[in-house]
């Protein structure tokens, strides 16, 4: 029987076999390795050694670098798309750009051409709408041009604003930069004569212009007269004159001479030199002025006064208390024209406190000159060809507005 052999020196817990690790895939380079560990010379390839069960899954394979040269394909690709939407947009630009250029020069050359042909002091703004301008001009027809001119010399004023859309437009050219001449069938646009500029022009800074009613102005300010300010005030009516123009025809004028009279120059009963009711009552209060008209026969009849009753008032003070003291009288004093009466007796016009040169230079004035301070009258421009004119005249708030129509205005041509 076989004695066991036993080693001269004992196994140490740190020599104890230990167990095995979890077993590794084999691959390609174990087997390589266990070729070269062999002694033997025998070249007899040796089967693979088989994974264990629990490591059973996947063989393994070489790498495929078609899956990474496919995601690199992608991430090249970005670039490009990149680029041709730089390429496009910066395309998109020149051609935006072109055409805003061409736009600004069409819009140049119509505001030198409509200067020249209505014969304008300053050029006008145009404005021409629609995108792209270019496509239009390629079918010859633009969708709407905004044409405004400031400052149009009419007479004595000058026209604040001339303001008019045109629609439905032929062009006739080869392109933006061969425009000769444009057909325009519709426009429609406003004037406005601004109260401000009436004001700077009509009234030299003494009268100023307001609206008075739908249709009417009002003027009111300062007028010298002999050496003297004297109120002044005038309406005036405003009206259409033919197709292209407005003009105005001026009445109620009235000079106030303080709160003593009112002058109204004309021949009619209702104008001439009058009392104001505040003046008439100081009159009739004080005994000595109103017995000095009552003094005066044109006075007296004038008034319709009886002649008894005249005379019981020059004599009693209860009969001139009752006969001053009826509101008819009063009424009756107002409407006397004090005008040839205070001439031919200068006392009385002095005892009533007015100035016999101012009434001497109020006379002087006509109703015509007076009314031609604050008449005016403007007329649109004619056009080569086609309609223009004025309709709906009216007075708003800023001034006189009108409105403007047209047809068939052919430009450029």
């Amino acid at each position: 029987m076989r004695t066991p052999h036993i080693p001269a020196h004992p196994l140490t817990p740190s020599d104890e076999p230990r167990p095995d690790p979890v077993p590794r895939r084999a691959s390609p380079y174990d087997e390589l390795a266990a070729l070269a560990d062999d002694p033997s010379d025998d070249l007899t390839p040796r089967p693979a050694p088989v994974a264990p069960d629990d490591d059973a899954g996947e063989p393994w394979a070489p790498p495929n670098h078609r899956r990474g040269s496919r995601r690199r394909n992608r991430a090249t690709g970005l670039p490009v798309v990149v680029r041709v939407l730089a390429w496009t947009l910066a395309l998109a630009c020149l051609v935006t750009l072109a055409d805003r250029w061409a736009l600004l020069y069409a819009e140049r050359k119509a505001s030198e051409r409509l200067k020249d042909q209505l014969h304008l002091a300053a050029a006008p703004e145009v404005r021409i709408g629609g995108f792209p301008f270019l496509t239009q001009v390629a079918a010859q027809r633009l969708d709407s041009v905004q044409v405004t001119v400031p400052d149009i010399p009419a007479r004595r004023v000058t026209l604040t604003r001339v303001s008019a859309t045109a629609r439905d437009i032929r062009v006739d050219g080869d392109g933006p930069t061969a425009i000769r001449g444009a057909l325009v069938r519709q426009v429609h646009g406003r004037v406005l004569l601004s109260f401000a500029d009436m004001n700077r022009e009509l009234g030299a800074s003494q009268v100023t212009f307001t609206p008075h009613g739908p249709s009417g102005i009002r003027a009111h300010g300062d007028l010298r007269v002999a050496g003297r300010d004297v109120r002044v005030r005038a309406d005036a009516r405003i009206r259409r004159d033919g197709d292209r123009g407005i003009a105005t025809s001026v009445g109620g004028i009235r000079l106030d001479i303080g709160d003593l009279a009112t002058y109204r120059p004309g021949t009619r009963p209702s104008e001439g030199l009058h009392l104001t009711p505040a003046s008439a009552r100081r009159v009739s209060r004080e005994a000595s002025r109103i017995r000095a008209l009552l003094g005066v026969p044109q006075v007296v009849r004038r008034l319709g006064v009886p002649d008894g009753t005249v005379r019981a008032a020059l004599r009693d003070e209860d009969a001139l208390h009752r006969l001053t003291g009826a509101p008819r009288f009063l009424h009756d004093l107002t409407r006397v024209n004090l005008v040839d009466v205070a001439l031919a007796h200068p006392a009385l016009l002095k005892r009533l406190g007015l100035d016999l040169s101012l009434l001497t230079a109020l006379t002087k004035l006509t109703r015509p000159q007076v009314a031609e301070r604050f008449a005016f009258s403007f007329e649109l421009p004619k056009p080569p060809t086609g309609a223009l004119r004025l309709e709906d005249v009216t007075v708003g708030r800023d001034g006189i507005h009108a409105d403007v129509r047209g047809s068939g205005l052919l430009l450029g041509h």
